[in-house]
């Protein structure tokens, strides 16, 4: 089979319950005809203190059920508005010729799949000191601790083709510069070690509520001359790593472009995947002002579709500024019919003006 066709994407939700029991009841809803690749999982702790302690009942838990072979994990502080507590799974259906093999870098499980097209790698959970370190200094150590890992597998910088950046309280102000312009300026840092040949990654830039700086990846590097990748950009958008200064005006000072592309397809022979980014309501490089959510939905639906061609999605993440507006949200959302998996988490936007941001996978 194809790579596109073993690959899943699947999202678990639990009743409220305590921290532990919820954690169970999601872990307990995995198949165990697959093999896990990354858990994802989205809740709404108190404080920083008390992220930490439910990371480590997380780690404890995932490392009891999987043993050696633990998959990748992150806990990602954004409420989610569909369930008190989400799971997502990116999980695989291996044929005998993929080798998956589960390996550590210090407190941070990883995943390698190689096959006769590719080697992949699954990482993430990728933090510092949440609670005592500004975003800029987090930031700065995360990539650090990435560079240590894709030097360590052999995988260049430039093989990530896909970035969740999730950013604590992303659009207020630490040291003399927004939190997330002081994260573009650690990624760029760390991406000038290198030439994007074949374009940025795919990324989210995102808002938690908690939890400092976090990082999840994908890379690949090919083997098949019938399996690469590229860049996907949308003719209605300015590509953002080539934004204008004005659209950088509000981060102060120290100002670089976010270094990501709309979409990254991966294509194996006839068939690709395709990471979409976090995507919003956005028309050249401005933002649509004043417009109400059911615009704003509908305008980001169509920047997908932009990128998206023929592809159908098989996954998508609703992120919304205000948690009241969900019901509306998931009403205009299931007027498009997808029989997919999708979450919905109050998240705060890059952007002040932007009510909603949606990123997803999809594939043809």
């Amino acid at each position: 089979m194809n790579y596109c066709d073993k690959i899943k994407y699947t999202v678990y939700a639990t009743e409220k319950a305590s921290f532990p029991i919820m954690v169970d009841n999601l872990l307990k809803q995995i198949p165990g005809n697959e093999s896990t690749l990354r858990l994802a999982f989205f809740g709404t702790p108190a404080t920083n203190e008390e992220y930490i302690a439910r990371r480590t009942i997380l780690r404890d838990k995932v490392r009891s059920q999987y043993g050696d072979n633990e998959p990748n994990l992150s806990y990602v502080s954004q409420p989610p508005l569909n369930a008190p507590l989400i799971l997502e799974v990116h999980s695989f259906i291996p044929d005998p010729d993929d080798i998956i093999i589960y390996k550590k870098l210090q407190e941070y499980p990883y995943v390698i799949l190689e096959n006769a097209d590719a080697r992949f790698l699954f990482a993430g959970g990728f933090q510092s000191d949440v609670v005592n370190k500004s975003i800029g200094q987090q930031a700065n150590e995360v990539f650090e601790k990435i560079n240590e890992l894709v030097k360590l597998e052999d995988f260049p910088i430039n093989s990530i083709i896909r970035q969740w950046n999730y950013i604590e309280k992303i659009t207020c102000c630490q040291e003399e510069n927004q939190n997330y312009q002081s994260f573009n300026n650690a990624r760029s840092h760390f991406y000038a070690k290198t030439n994007w040949v074949n374009g940025y990654p795919a990324a989210t830039g995102i808002g938690a509520n908690l939890g400092g700086m976090l990082i999840d990846l994908d890379a690949v590097t090919f083997k098949s001359p019938y399996a690469y990748t590229i860049p996907i950009d949308n003719k209605l958008q300015v590509a953002a790593h080539a934004y204008s200064e004005k659209v950088l005006e509000k981060a102060q000072k120290q100002q670089t472009t976010p270094k990501f592309e709309r979409a990254k397809s991966i294509t194996f022979s006839d068939r690709r995947l395709i990471y979409i980014s976090g995507t919003a309501a956005i028309r050249g490089e401005e933002s649509l002002k004043g417009v109400g959510l059911e615009r704003q939905l509908h305008i980001t639906m169509e920047n997908i579709a932009q990128l998206t061609g023929n592809a159908k999605p098989v996954m998508l993440r609703v992120y919304l500024k205000d948690k009241e507006d969900y019901q509306l949200s998931k009403r205009l959302m299931s007027e498009y019919n997808l029989p997919i998996p999708i979450s919905y988490m109050c998240a705060d936007i890059c952007r002040d003006e932007l009510l909603i941001e949606i990123e997803g996978i999809a594939i043809d």
